[in-house]
């Protein structure tokens, strides 16, 4: 009951906005002082633990790809798929929403940061889809999701952090999460082309945009596309480790920011002074979330959990469907780091003592996170998109638009459930 009163705790400070990291490692400090059973002997181990985090491969990798991220963020990159996307397509109807989640994808699998996914194609692709005539509820929807896919579409920050939790191999996560990522494209699109027949004054053609041709899209395309096979080949290839893909993928994004003329000092003091202030944050939530742990698993409160889903309950399934369940649920008010370092290392155990696997666990963990992004009323990639698109789009619009692509991740999480080879396919 202590252990359980712990995570309440943790939870309720939370929700009323306290820092995360100050949270876990003041929640852990109060209970060891004042638990007699405990005592701060407890963290005697904890700077062997942060000696760990902080000399970790792995996780070498995240710092690494946020600053890939920031750096094909500033290139123009984005500005220049969209619009030869959506010129190539101008003659289907719902063309240029098919196009937002095509380049949605590519932007995934090119930068893995979901925030700068998101405001950008909130600031370019929102305005042409409004002026071509699109309902609001599905631009902001496509807009939304399309920007969130770099939680599932490798190289995905969550994914590494998951790899470390879980302690499996990266790569190996990166390559099953592949085709859940296609899965989740492919049905955005088959909702996009059914809305755009059923009700076709919500997706209009946009027959007046300029057609392309075949060179110039292929020079619009090719280069993030070289970079997305370069960084994953050589994960799945075995040539390159993860971290290692990671650096190489720096070197390419600055090659390309280069190619666009958009390389300069001030775009670097930029993508470097934001890669500090966002690692730093990751590493110092999970210093906090490992001292929490610490506390709470001799509280025993792994152990109650692991009692009372083995033992009390003895059903994989049901193991599941809660630990699914309470994710979700818990996505709409707290953020994925937080979740991966609290919530999935309780879930391990008992993943383990039902024979599990952990690979296809993470990418369920990682489907199930990239939904927390969407949620109303908290859902991050809906404030993202209501601060790019100011005035243009209402709250209510916004949360509208975004609830069918949320039950296509719900359809999509269910199909990798009943489907698990989709995961274990290139693996």
């Amino acid at each position: 009951m202590i252990a359980l009163a712990m995570f309440v705790s943790a939870l309720f400070l939370l929700l009323v906005g306290i820092p995360v990291a100050f949270v876990f490692g003041s929640v852990a400090l109060m209970f060891a002082i004042f638990i007699p059973d405990i005592g701060l002997e407890v963290f005697n181990l904890l700077p062997f633990r942060v000696f760990g985090i902080m000399s970790n491969a792995t996780l070498m990798a995240v710092p690494l790809f946020i600053a890939m991220g920031l750096v094909l963020e500033k290139s123009q990159m984005a500005e220049k798929l969209l619009i030869s996307m959506s010129r190539a397509l101008r003659s289907v109807r719902g063309g240029l929403a098919i196009s937002v989640v095509l380049v949605g994808a590519l932007l995934a699998a090119s930068t893995g940061i979901v925030s700068a996914s998101v405001v950008m194609l909130s600031v370019i692709a929102l305005p042409l889809m409004l002026k071509a005539g699109y309902d609001k509820g599905l631009a902001t929807g496509t807009v939304a999701a399309s920007g969130t896919l770099g939680q599932i579409i490798p190289p995905s920050i969550i994914l590494i952090i998951l790899g470390d939790v879980m302690s499996v191999s990266v790569g190996e996560l990166f390559m099953g999460a592949v085709l859940p990522g296609l899965l989740l494209v492919g049905l955005y699109i088959a909702y996009i082309i059914i809305v755009s027949w059923l009700r076709p004054s919500m997706a209009p053609s946009s027959d007046e945009i300029e057609p392309i041709g075949f060179f110039e899209l292929v020079r619009a395309v090719a280069p993030p596309l070289m970079l997305m096979i370069a960084v994953l080949g050589s994960i799945f290839a075995g040539i390159a480790s993860p971290t290692e893909s990671a650096a190489f993928g720096v070197i390419g994004a600055l090659i390309l920011s280069a190619s666009n003329k958009t390389l300069d000092f001030e775009m670097i003091r930029y993508a470097m002074l934001e890669t500090v202030k966002l690692s730093g944050m990751i590493f110092m939530i999970l210093i906090g979330a490992t001292a929490f742990s610490l506390v709470f698993n001799e509280l025993g409160g792994t152990d109650m959990v692991l009692e009372f889903f083995s033992e009390d309950i003895g059903d994989v399934w049901i193991f599941i469907g809660v630990s699914m369940l309470a994710i979700f649920i818990l996505g709409f008010f707290i953020d994925f780091i937080e979740i991966s370092f609290i919530i999935v290392p309780i879930l391990v155990p008992v993943m383990d003592a039902f024979g599990i696997d952990p690979i296809w666990f993470a990418v369920l963990i990682a489907m199930n996170l990239q939904a927390s992004f969407l949620t109303p009323p908290f859902g991050l990639a809906l404030f993202f998109l209501k601060g790019a698109a100011q005035k243009s789009v209402t709250t209510l619009e916004i949360y509208k638009g975004i609830i069918p692509f949320i039950l296509l991740q719900a359809l999509a999480l269910g199909l990798v459930v009943m489907f698990p080879d989709l995961v274990f396919a290139f693996i």
